[in-house]
């Protein structure tokens, strides 16, 4: 079919296309510019369509000859008055699916059953109606809690229980969800594509019932942490709960408000009506494991190279999604070429040393051990040659490109995951050495430790990153290891 996704760019919409694409359908995605689409690796496989669906013009013809539309988009965040403009929006929507004759609209909302609603609810509940209200038979599938990275729910889940061991919180934290993993939201999507009734309201959760006290404790658990202690008193508002969130986690607290204002309704599944496409929906601890991408965590994920799967961060995604990874990057240009270069940082360690420091790396090595760690004591098994998988000190080769990348993965006691990593680039008038340090935290303590040592890596990394390229520019001169400068 020919099928128009709006949300394109979004967290859902954005996860949908290449589904919808991969199952053989002529997608046109409906986006406010081309350029938000331009770095997608499936946007040679659809078609643009520049469109405001607050101009009812462009939403009709960007509409034209299409068979279905998703509509994925809510305004929340982007104005204060996010409920109106939702309300023309999917006015505009109707109206040009029942000129152009779609034989469906599929819309995701939020599950609601209180009579009492956030701002936020009452406004998805509403663009249910106003899509309904329209000749065009609209499936609308309805959703609490989506698990996956990227999600807002999930990422301030993460993040307020990676940095809070002790969390005094609102009521709301007693309120029952029915999470469901992004995953399992996509195969719904794509299931009611061919759905054979008309207007229908499909309730959707995983198979799990949780507070959002538990579902806390379950990520903690799977993410390694240690049992949060969360004492809900009666005194934080809505207003005060965003701020707070919005101090502690990095989402914006436009984004916060209005979705911590709806976590004083519950929202789990009253009519079992979806089961007749026979999803069977994974449990919150594996869709947890999924966007935590346990499978990934030995190298340190880059916007550019991020994960194409569903449930996990992807490059587009807003820049707090995916969880923190701290970085600090060294850039330095030289006249040497990219062999002596790389042969400069290949064969650090052991018995050369690190460059500059040298005793605060062996005090850092004589802690290790007394955490029980491994220490400098493994030493490496060739004065300059590396390979994937072996050891040098209390690092392990993660990736070797030679003449151009070396990445280290520390196998030291840390309150995290760390990488050590050298990446060259020629120039026109040499090389251009890029030395970056990654670190993944563990909860508060990964943090502060992160802080504590930001002294020492000023100190450390700049002379280190200069050290090799003054060695890299020696190396005829350069035939033992004792001969390089500390």
């Amino acid at each position: 079919m020919r099928v128009a996704v709006t949300g394109a760019s979004g967290y859902v919409g954005g996860r949908l296309v290449p589904k919808l694409v991969e199952a053989g359908h002529q997608v046109v995605c409906l986006a406010r510019s081309r350029d938000r689409l331009s770095n997608r690796p499936w946007r040679a496989d659809v078609e643009v369509q520049e469109c405001d669906v607050l101009d009812a013009g462009q939403v009709n013809s960007a509409l034209a000859r299409c068979d279905v539309a998703y509509y994925l988009i809510h305004s929340m965040g982007d104005r204060a008055d996010f409920a109106g403009a939702d309300r023309t929006a999917a006015e505009n929507f109707a109206q040009a699916a029942e000129a152009n004759q779609l034989a469906r609209i599929v819309y995701l909302g939020g599950i609601v059953h209180d009579d009492e609603l956030s701002d936020h609810l009452a406004s998805r509940q509403e663009v249910g109606q106003t899509l309904a209200a329209g000749s065009t038979p609209v499936t609308e599938l309805r959703a609490g809690v989506v698990v996956g990275a990227g999600s807002v729910s999930f990422e301030m889940l993460r993040y307020l229980t990676e940095v809070l061991p002790v969390m005094v919180t609102p009521r709301w934290v007693e309120t029952l969800t029915q999470p469901i993993a992004i995953k399992d939201v996509l195969s719904y999507l794509t299931a009611v594509l061919n759905d054979d009734i008309g207007s229908h309201i499909y309730e959707i959760g995983g198979p799990d019932i949780v507070s959002y006290r538990e579902m806390m404790q379950v990520y903690a658990r799977v993410a390694g942490l240690n049992r949060r202690l969360i004492v809900p008193v009666p005194l934080l508002t809505p207003r005060l709960s965003s701020l707070w969130i919005g101090l502690v986690t990095p989402l914006p607290v436009a984004v916060a408000r209005p979705l911590v204002d709806s976590l004083r309704n519950e929202v789990t599944v009253h009519d079992h009506g979806a089961d007749r496409f026979g999803i069977e929906t994974m449990s919150l601890e594996f869709a947890i494991e999924q966007a935590l991408d346990r499978a990934h965590q030995d190298v340190p994920r880059r916007r550019s190279d991020a994960s194409t799967g569903a449930a996990t961060a992807l490059a587009w995604d807003p820049e707090w999604s995916g969880g923190t990874l701290l970085a600090d990057h060294k850039e330095v240009r030289t006249s040497a070429n990219n062999d002596d270069v790389f042969w400069a940082f290949a064969r650090i360690g052991g018995t050369a040393g690190y460059y500059t420091q040298d005793w605060a790396w062996r005090l850092r090595g004589l802690i290790d051990v007394l955490l029980g760690g491994v220490g400098l004591r493994r030493g490496r098994r060739h004065p300059e040659e590396v390979r994937v998988g072996e050891t040098i000190d209390f690092w392990r080769v993660a990736a070797v490109t030679p003449g151009r990348h070396l990445q280290l993965t520390a196998d030291m006691k840390l309150p995290g995951d760390a990488w050590l990593e050298w990446n060259i680039e020629p120039s026109a008038d040499g090389t251009i050495l890029t030395q970056s340090a990654y670190f993944r935290p563990r909860g508060l303590a990964g943090r502060v430790y992160w802080f504590v040592m930001f002294p020492f890596h000023r100190l450390i990394f700049g002379r280190m990153a200069r050290s090799i390229v003054e060695t890299a520019q020696r190396r005829p001169d350069m035939d033992t290891p004792e001969s390089i400068p500390r």
